[in-house]
């Protein structure tokens, strides 16, 4: 049993390869983040990379901003490759990115995508100069590249010509319309120019992120109607906690739910020292939520209310999903499949009983007051009554058990 839900038509985008992944065409939506760390700071970075890849980070971007970080990147490939992280690298390149490509070719090499931005790539000749000269190097290399506009760093020469453009309209459109199709302009130029210079049609990915939802949302409706370029989406400098995951959640699961977006990335703001690899799971619970893609068991657990005083639910719940987490690098290898599982985890009897009928297990515990029992599930069939102090630790055996009978214990060969 799972939860159906209607299938989302994808926009129709060419594939590019980023290092073993595939990013666009028919492939799943991709999964990536970013290391915070200082990049010449080897050890810290290839921690967090680690991190970031294990929490289900499909590909990771880097800061190459300095020579020390340029220095640094073909080691920490070196040092993920002997840890059996062979993640995909993405180099972020603002300024200088021609200079540290020209300067340090190791790095070039041991990276699998560069990004780029035009709107800091350089002013006037020397942008054209500079802008080629990064893309030569992904020639050279056989690497894609990500043109990335953002909001904040448009290109501003290009913003006041069509300002200017658009003042002397009988009917001037607004500065936010015109500055969402300066985004779009400057992001197709780049791509053109990338094209003429030699760079294949089939390694360039786009993105142009907004801060503010809505924008955003029309911004990459613009550029999706123009163009068969994969897309990776994000919310810029969507915020810390909870503001930051309801917006960038507000604002992909639009696009998403329209067929728009080949990758995603969550920006959130940690909290200091916090863990990175929130960004990664509010990443999979978005495309899990939305039936595109499945990355853990979902739990179902309702919200709590008056019949449910006791902690007891909620707790067991937190066990339960924690305990599905902990257990995926294992089930992932040898459970195929097992990813797909809904495991619900219902708090008293008014939607208790149903809700896990229709999980693939389910646990339907007393509300406050009630008989200590709770009735368990096995794919819409009462099966057993839980009782007692040790209701927790039975039911995840019962949910290993069910793991264990349900999926294969073994891929089959390739």
């Amino acid at each position: 049993m799972s939860t159906v839900q209607a299938p989302v038509k994808r926009r129709v985008s060419v594939p590019v390869r980023v290092g073993s992944v595939v990013v666009g065409g028919n492939a799943p939506i991709v999964v990536q983040s970013m290391t915070n760390t200082d990049t010449a700071d080897v050890a810290a970075t290839v921690s967090q990379v680690a991190a970031l890849a294990r929490a289900g980070s499909e590909v990771v971007r880097i800061t190459v901003n300095n020579e020390a970080a340029a220095a640094a990147v073909p080691e920490i490939r070196d040092r993920l490759l002997g840890m059996n992280v062979p993640v995909p690298l993405v180099g972020d390149f603002h300024f200088n990115g021609h200079k540290l490509l020209a300067n340090y070719p190791a790095c070039a090499e041991a990276l699998d995508k560069f990004r780029i931005n035009p709107g800091n790539v350089g002013r006037g000749k020397k942008k054209d100069e500079q802008f080629a000269s990064i893309i030569e190097m992904a020639c050279r290399y056989e690497k894609p590249v990500r043109i990335g506009v953002n909001w904040g760093s448009l290109d501003q020469a290009l913003v006041v010509r069509m300002m200017d453009d658009n003042a002397r309209l009988p009917k001037p459109r607004e500065a936010a319309e015109v500055t969402r199709e300066a985004m779009v302009v400057s992001a197709l130029e780049s791509a053109r120019r990338a094209e003429q210079l030699g760079l294949p049609h089939d390694r360039i990915v786009i993105s142009v992120k907004v801060s503010a939802v809505q924008d955003n949302i029309a911004v990459y409706r613009l550029l999706a109607g123009q163009c068969d370029y994969p897309l990776h989406l994000g919310l810029t400098e969507a915020g810390m906690g909870t503001k930051g995951v309801v917006a960038s959640t507000a604002a992909l699961a639009v696009l998403l739910q329209e067929g728009i977006g080949d990758t995603i990335r969550i920006s959130l703001t940690p909290e200091p020292g916090g863990d990175r690899t929130e960004e990664v799971r509010v990443a999979q619970e978005i495309l899990q939520s939305m039936g595109l893609r499945s990355f853990t068991p979902m739990v179902v657990a309702c919200p709590g209310c008056g019949r449910t005083t006791s902690d007891y639910f909620q707790r067991l719940a937190r066990e339960i999903q924690s305990f599905l987490r902990l257990q995926m690098p294992v089930w992932r290898e040898h459970h195929p499949g097992v990813e797909e599982m809904v495991v619900a985890v219902m708090g008293c009897v008014v939607n208790g009983p149903g809700e896990s009928r229709r999980a693939n297990i389910g646990i339907s515990l007393p509300g406050t007051g009630e008989i200590p029992v709770a009735p368990v599930y096995v794919d819409g069939e009462k099966t057993v009554t839980l009782k007692g102090d040790r209701i927790a630790e039975e039911f995840q055996q019962l949910v290993t058990d069910y793991v264990e009978q349900h999926y294969t214990t073994s891929r089959e060969p390739s």
